[in-house]
């Protein structure tokens, strides 16, 4: 919820509520917790505002108060009820994409895959079934929960769809090319790949690279892509040393190319020269810096 920010005299003007009729139905039904500033009045949020306007709208069909505010609660609940079965849904989908992938059951595999298109957004898909899937095949690897030969499989069928995806957003052809790769030592895909499809949705064209790639590798496909934007992931913090020192290398061999850093062990402390390249948290935060470079 916003912070407040209305006080009482400001939501009777913007309601049409009255100040006594306002405490009366607070005090009765308990529809609303305005928080106190230090003077101790109520400061009322924008969700406060929609409600007490919902309210009295009912009450002018004829609704009584009581009525109107039995009405939103029972709506309130609804909501809640559908988004928990939603989340339910969801990740029985994901359980049972993972279960025929640990079964090599390629075919029934993209029949999910499929149906989870076909009930939620693309975005959905992705943030909640597809990248956490990946993440959670690398974990039950890393674990010894399963072979080697069953993150190859299950990882393949998600990389591809997620490729899929990424692919079917338009290019625009006026803004710069991006590389994106994983620092030294890095192999949680997950923050990287969050960013792509963040970065993809606005239409820059990413050339994505893959875990295990050397540096001598990444310096020749800089060389021949010449992005004029390369941004590397670090999510481990024994990684962040070699992290920094693959950027400034980059930084001195091609000055023309713009160096974001990414991934929750840079979210520390960095030093004083890196600080520039830390693009931040949150879509705001990428936005913000990628304006800032072009």
């Amino acid at each position: 919820m916003n912070a407040g920010k209305y006080n009482m005299k400001a939501v009777s003007t913007l309601t049409g509520i009255q100040p006594g009729t306002l405490r009366a139905w607070e005090r009765r039904y308990h529809i609303l917790k305005p928080v106190r500033n230090d003077a101790g009045h109520r400061l009322y949020t924008d969700e406060h505002i929609h409600k007490l306007k919902w309210l009295s709208e009912k009450v002018q069909q004829g609704f009584t108060i009581s009525q109107a505010v039995s009405i939103l609660n029972q709506q309130e609940t609804d909501q809640k009820s559908s988004f928990s079965a939603e989340v339910n849904y969801q990740k029985l989908l994901s359980e049972e994409l993972l279960e025929a992938l640990l079964h090599f059951d390629g075919l029934n595999a993209q029949k999910i895959i499929n149906k989870a298109f076909a009930l939620y957004t693309i975005d959905c898909v992705f943030m909640s079934i597809l990248g956490p899937l990946l993440v959670q095949i690398e974990n039950l690897w890393e674990e010894e929960t399963i072979t080697t030969a069953h993150k190859h499989f299950a990882a393949s069928i998600l990389r591809s769809r997620i490729d899929m995806l990424l692919h079917s957003f338009p290019i625009n052809q006026g803004l710069p090319k991006i590389v994106a790769v994983y620092g030294p030592g890095e192999s949680n895909e997950m923050e990287l790949l969050i960013f792509t499809f963040f970065v993809r949705r606005l239409g820059y064209e990413v050339i994505s690279l893959g875990t295990g790639i050397t540096d001598a590798d990444m310096f020749t496909v800089t060389g021949i892509v010449k992005p004029k934007l390369l941004f590397i992931s670090c999510t481990k913090q024994e990684n962040v040393s070699l992290t920094l020192s693959l950027a400034e290398e980059f930084r001195k061999v091609n000055k023309d190319i713009e160096i974001g850093l990414l991934g929750a062990a840079l979210t520390n402390r960095l030093p004083k020269y890196a600080e520039r390249f830390f693009v931040g948290k949150t879509e705001e935060e990428w936005s913000k810096w990628l304006n800032s470079r072009l």
